[in-house]
């Protein structure tokens, strides 16, 4: 296996003014800003400032704005071309200029790309039939190196021939400039999702050749979305972007962030957020980096940004009206201080909480487990494997006749107490449907069974709490858990390690924190969850005791089933979607963190939770390697907002089971196809198996992914 590397914190420097940061930091960044400012070189550093270049309406101070100020605030900016502008526009507003160039663009000599897609075009019969344009400066960067070869006169009129996309206002000024009139202007926001989208509606993509001007950082998932859907793409590089040259002004910014020294960044395009978040990491600050930026007032120049800001865990909070730097310093200067406000009283809160450790502890001397090159495992480790698991949340349930019974003769509970009928419902399941894993049959629940809450069953309403919590004195009576009481899940976990265990890998389970102190408060299922939202908001304190409780005993209970042979664990947040992402932040990141972060590296963790689409982001923050997905989530567009950084799960909707086998069949290939056969996926369904699924549906589904994802 292999891990990444410890992340060291954040130097402690002398403390300067309050601010907790070295003081040459703030000096040699103000150095850098004044030097900027008058076109003069420092430390090696180049501004390009284009000679002819006059304030305008963008960069100009309009002496009548009533906008506020900064007040003094220390307002870093990642800008490169307009760096001396940018400082300008802040200064004046009244904040402390803090300028990192984050960037600088660098030509491809000798652009073999160019020049072949231009021969290409200009073939005969052309040999494309869409071109994609993503920006203006990469489109009139292409003509000029084409031009190195060919007339534009023969190069436009080849692509008026054929169909063109111009991605955005400034992609099609250039086009129109260039003497091209584009066939499709993608609207706005122009992320490459409605790249995707308009294109898609406009023209049958399957088997088309398509080019894409690329300028900087390959898209990914444009390419992915256009080969999906059956077309064959030609990446056409103009421009890489790299560091800078100098990297000392960037290092004493990111230095800043990370002690607290700095209170407003400003981000004006998505490859320099690329850069940022890897220089932190290079440097090893990049987890004092992002806890920075959780402190301060964090901008975007627009949609594009803003969703590479969001794809490393971070927060965007605000965006100006009109996508230009002047409209987005203002926009800083108008909202920074109430942000400051919000932002660091949350932080607060949260950091004297539990405080996560983001990293798992290995397994020293662990020898290596024979189902390590098992797809599972490999899939949760996102390495190649032949084909994509599968497996089925609720695979051990009453759908199945050797389910039913067994429960005509036991109680729900009774089966989960007893290890040889769990392992027995567990087992039958694995041989019925042929899965690639087992999951240990149990429930959520049980930890609250040693609590003494009377957690009981009752037909037709499920889980019942006799006696829920509601106060500070209600959690006092709660005795401490011993997990030992829950010894009889490890022993079911023994017994089918040792049915099964040689060639399918367990999975055993609990419920997050947050789900299982859901049950405790509402007293059982709930829709509104007003119990719970109310005790967070009101009994702030006693929430993060009952929290901090909830995930000391679900990392021992994961834990004590690692022990006793489980491969995988997964952690079931169920009814986490009724947060939005404020309160997931404060109320419930750093507790699943630490659930997460105590679990053995050597043993992955699917973090699953329920209508989650907009927490994605912040439960790859609380950790796993596998983030499972419910069904009301596009998997493509999910995983692309995750940066691909950890393995997915998911996620067909449980109601297809029910359809015929040949829409199951499409259904499952167009999951199969979101994922593009990229390492790293699980199939299952969005929730767990439904009681009425024909069973003969189910064993079709495991056969046909198998069969479909065979590589």
């Amino acid at each position: 296996m292999q891990f990444l590397p410890p992340v060291r914190r954040a130097p402690q420097t002398e403390k300067a003014g309050g601010g907790g940061v070295d003081a040459g930091l703030v000096r040699a960044a103000r150095l850098t800003t004044r030097r900027a400012a008058r076109n003069e070189p420092g430390n090696g550093i180049q501004f390009s400032r284009h000679p002819q270049l006059q304030m305008n309406q963008e960069t100009q101070s309009n002496s009548s704005d009533s906008t506020p100020g900064f007040g003094g605030l220390r307002v870093v900016a990642f800008e490169s071309r307009m760096a001396a502008e940018v400082a300008t526009m802040i200064e004046r507003r009244g904040g402390v200029a803090i300028i990192a160039p984050a960037m600088r663009e660098v030509p491809l000599e000798d652009n073999h790309a160019a020049l072949d897609f231009a021969d290409r075009l200009l073939a005969g019969e052309s040999e494309f039939e869409v071109v994609i344009f993503m920006t203006g400066v990469g489109t009139r960067a292409l003509f000029q190196a084409m031009e190195t070869r060919h007339q534009r006169a023969p190069i436009a009129a080849a692509l008026s021939a054929i169909a063109t996309v111009a991605r955005g206002p400034k992609a099609i000024r250039a086009l129109r400039d260039l003497g091209v009139e584009p066939s499709i202007a993608v609207p706005e926001p122009n992320t490459w999702r409605e790249v995707l989208s308009t294109l898609a509606s406009q023209v049958e993509l399957k088997g088309k050749r398509v080019a894409i001007q690329e300028y900087g950082v390959s898209n990914q998932e444009l390419t992915a979305g256009l080969e999906a859907r059956g077309a064959r793409v030609t990446i056409v590089p103009v421009y890489r972007w790299t560091l800078p040259a100098d990297r000392a002004p960037l290092r004493a910014a990111l230095n800043a962030i990370a002690a607290g020294a700095a209170d407003v960044a400003i981000f004006t395009s998505s490859n320099q957020v690329t850069n940022v978040i890897q220089l932190a990491e290079a440097e090893g600050i990049g987890d004092g980096v992002k806890r920075g930026f959780a402190r301060m007032a964090v901008g975007s120049i627009g949609p594009v940004c803003s969703e590479q800001i969001r794809a490393y865990g971070l927060r965007v909070d605000f965006e100006p009206e009109h996508s230009k730097l002047g409209h987005l310093v203002k926009a800083a200067a108008a909202q920074a201080a109430s942000i400051l406000i919000a932002n660091r009283a949350d932080t607060h809160r949260i950091e004297a909480g539990t405080a996560p450790n983001p990293r798992r502890p290995a397994i020293s001397n662990a020898p290596r487990s024979p189902l390590a090159d098992h797809p599972m495992l490999k899939a949760c480790r996102r390495e190649a494997a032949p084909y994509t698991p599968i497996w089925l949340m609720r695979q051990a349930g009453r759908y199945m006749p050797e389910y039913r019974r067994v429960r005509e003769r036991h109680g729900f509970l009774e089966m989960c107490r007893r290890p040889d009928l769990a392992a027995e419902v567990t087992v039958t399941a694995v041989e019925r449907l042929k899965v690639d894993a087992a999951i240990i049959f149990a429930d959520i629940l049980l930890p609250l069974i040693p609590m003494e809450v009377g957690l009981h069953f009752e037909k037709g309403d499920g889980p019942v709490i006799d006696r829920p919590v509601r106060t500070e004195a209600d959690l006092e009576r709660i005795p401490a858990v011993d997990v030992a009481a829950l010894g009889f899940v490890g022993d079911a976990i023994k017994l089918v390690h040792r049915a099964i265990g040689a060639t399918t890998p367990l999975i055993g389970f609990a419920g997050a924190p947050f789900t299982l102190a859901s049950y405790l408060i509402e007293g059982g299922s709930s829709r509104q969850y007003q119990a719970t939202k109310t005790f967070m908001y009101m009994q702030p304190e006693t929430w993060h005791r009952l929290m901090e409780r909830l995930a000391r005993t679900t990392a021992d209970y994961l834990k004590m089933q690692i022990a006793a042979g489980a491969d995988i664990v997964q952690i079931f947040d169920s009814w986490v979607g009724s947060l939005g992402p404020d309160d997931y932040r404060r109320f419930v990141l750093p507790h699943t963190a630490s659930v997460i972060a105590a679990i053995p590296a050597d043993v992955p963790v699917i973090h699953f939770g329920t209508v989650t689409g907009n927490l994605l982001g912040l439960m790859r923050e609380a950790g796993g390697d596998v983030l499972g997905l419910d069904w009301r989530v596009d998997l493509a567009d999910a995983w692309a907002r995750l940066n691909y950084s950890v393995a997915v799960q998911g996620n067909l909707d449980p109601i297809a089971l029910f359809a015929d086998v040949s829409e199951i069949r499409t259904r499952a290939r167009a999951i199969l196809d979101q994922a593009g056969g990229r390492p790293g996926h699980i199939f299952n369904l969005g929730h767990g198996i439904l009681p009425d699924t024909p069973v003969d549906h189910a064993i079709a589904l495991v056969d046909m992914v198998h069969e479909m994802s065979a590589r």
